[in-house]
């Protein structure tokens, strides 16, 4: 009988191939060792992912291309890439009137995906564009199936970073509606609406405002409304852009009412000596890990729960041209965002749409020609959606972190195993990492997360180096 092929062995096998992914990958291969890396990805490029692949021309970065950069101690990195590159030349409309610029997604996944080029040219590391599917323990280390092979691994990242979006309860009956978008990212999701629709959209934030300036861009010109529960809308970069001002880590809070406090009593002061609210932010955003890690875990859990909402939408803004369709469509009458839960939902000659305002106990039946979902990736149902977490969670090795934000992680980016300790060789890295290091959501905290996982990759590899050459 024949013998079965070996299975291909990679010391670092990485599940995810968008920013996170890809800046993992990149940072280990400039190590010393450069050790073999396999990233598991389906789109053909690394380092685009969902966020930075969009072929759309109305979706920008939201934060000035200044402040993103693969390299966290050069974040004019990126800045330097566009100059270069001559991409203003050929976008004028990226340059706001501050001299901030806010370049179109796609231009800054080819910044990700041309600095990997080198390291895909020699080999260091190898883009397996199939799905993973499934990760087992192994008696020497871990192995990855995707759906077209299996790679043994001592090492796994796991980079996976935005679950497609969960539908409202209240919007299922909807689901299979003509003119019901589950998804706004799935391709040309937007295409059959019509210029003069009434449109729906479910959700105010950053995903919310694009899928605004998307339809503006194609011609819609019908009356848009978005409802959500708070009601908040992404707020906009100032028009001078200042230091980060306060300071929250000296003496970091231990309540989420305690920063809560802090926070206001920082504002009140930004403002009377002339700050812009931006500039406390941009402070909370630098000192986010020393704040997150002085609560305990019912602070932290309060924290999400409470005031959530109202720290996406100051921390999470909204590119400045968007910003400027949003307020004209709403100066024209065409757009208005307000505070309401949803009800029911059915679908007739147009799609019926029950809500309750916030405050109000009356229920409003309102009728659109489009409704669209943009609550978001469902972070929370990570490990029942993607197949390869969901394999390993099934086998007990992982589990939700209490805020319900990711996986369980250590300090040291490492998955908690069944026995409340760091699991050998399986790392979470990004997003999913956020119940135990916060902030994990912007580029600038992704990248230097990646920078500190690949660090510690390399440590191990290197230990386990040592070991080997010993015996």
């Amino acid at each position: 009988m024949n013998a079965l092929p070996p299975r291909p062995r990679s010391p670092v096998v990485i599940l995810g191939g968008g920013f996170t992914g890809a800046a993992v990958a990149w940072h280990l291969a400039r190590q010393l060792s450069r050790p073999s890396i396999t990233v598991v990805e389906p789109r053909p490029f690394l380092g685009g992912g969902l966020a930075y692949s969009s072929e759309e021309p109305s979706h920008r970065v939201n934060v000035p291309a200044a402040r993103m950069s693969l390299l966290p101690d050069e974040p004019e990195h990126f800045s330097r890439w566009l100059v270069h590159d001559g991409e203003a030349g050929r976008d004028p409309d990226s340059v706001w009137r501050n001299s901030d610029v806010f370049p179109r997604r796609r231009v800054f996944g080819r910044y990700v995906a041309e600095q990997l080029a080198p390291y895909l040219d020699n080999g260091t590391i190898r883009h397996v564009r199939e799905h993973g599917l499934e990760i087992r323990r192994s008696a020497d280390g871990w192995t990855v199936t995707t759906s077209g092979q299996s790679i043994a691994a001592d090492m796994v990242v796991l980079a996976m970073t935005h679950p497609s979006p969960d539908i409202p309860a209240a919007l299922k009956p909807l689901a299979e509606a003509h003119g019901f978008v589950a998804d706004v990212y799935c391709a040309d999701a937007l295409g059959s609406i019509a210029p003069e629709a009434s449109v729906l959209i479910v959700g105010s934030g950053l995903t919310s405002a694009d899928t605004v300036a998307e339809l503006d861009r194609r011609g819609h010109r019908g009356r848009i409304l978005a409802v959500s529960r708070h009601g908040l809308r992404s707020r906009g970069h100032p028009d001078l852009r200042g230091q980060p001002f306060g300071d929250f880590a000296s003496t970091p809070a231990t309540t989420a009412l305690g920063l809560l406090e802090n926070i206001r009593s920082t504002l009140a002061a930004a403002c009377a000596g002339g700050v812009n609210w931006q500039s406390v932010f941009d402070q909370l955003r630098l000192q986010g890990p020393q704040l997150w890690s002085a609560l305990e875990p019912d602070e932290r859990t309060r924290l999400v729960r409470r005031l959530r909402a109202f720290w996406d939408v100051h921390r999470f803004r909204i590119a400045p041209q968007v910003e400027a369709v949003l307020d004209r469509r709403r100066a024209e009458g065409m757009f208005d965002n307000i505070a309401a839960s949803l009800v029911a939902a059915h679908e007739g000659d147009r799609l019926t749409v029950s809500l309750r305002r916030r405050g109000r106990s009356r229920i409003e039946t309102l009728r659109f020609d489009a409704v669209i979902n943009t609550t978001g990736p469902a972070h929370g149902k990570a490990l029942q959606t993607n197949p390869a977490l969901r394999s390993i969670a099934d086998a007990g090795l992982i589990r939700i972190d209490r805020h319900g934000l990711g996986i369980e992680t250590g300090l040291d980016s490492r998955a908690i195993g069944p026995d409340g300790g760091s699991l050998h060789g399986l790392f979470v890295v990004g997003p999913l990492a956020r119940g135990t290091f916060g902030e994990l959501m912007g580029l600038p905290e992704v990248a230097r997360h990646a920078q500190a996982v690949a660090s510690e990759i390399e440590s191990r590899l290197g230990a386990m180096q040592s070991i080997e050459g010993a015996r």
